[in-house]
């Protein structure tokens, strides 16, 4: 199984920043495209951004706006997002995941071949 470890979450106040970490366990990340998510309490996983196996394809979902950046660095089998400015909006648990299909302009439709635990978010003053 593709199994990841997410983490770097927190408590953070609005406009700060956060990087979360993906790190992959029992496989070779770089032969993935990978995904992150996330779960805002009450609503449905949803698609954030993806990375292609090299890294030099991104795409992002539409409400980040310039503020998430994906990358990878595969030679620490580890993939990132980083956050900023944190909005309150952005308070959800955040996953990651090995794509089942390429990183596409399609991020709200992207699925992950299995899950972490996921890391929790909290963005308040």
């Amino acid at each position: 199984q593709l199994q990841v470890v997410e983490s770097g979450g927190g408590l953070v106040q609005p406009g700060g920043s956060l990087r979360l970490s993906c790190a992959a366990s029992g496989f070779t990340l770089d032969y993935y495209a990978i995904g992150w998510f996330r779960q805002a309490p009450g609503k449905e996983r949803e698609g954030v951004a993806c990375i292609s196996e090299s890294g030099s394809i991104t795409h992002y979902g539409q409400f980040v706006k310039g503020r998430f950046t994906i990358s990878r660095n595969n030679a620490l089998n580890t993939a990132y997002l980083q956050i900023n400015p944190l909005q309150p909006e952005d308070t959800a648990v955040y996953y990651c995941g090995a794509l089942r299909g390429p990183c596409s302009v399609y991020v709200s439709t992207m699925s992950a071949r299995s899950w972490g635990q996921g890391t929790q978010v909290i963005v308040s003053s």
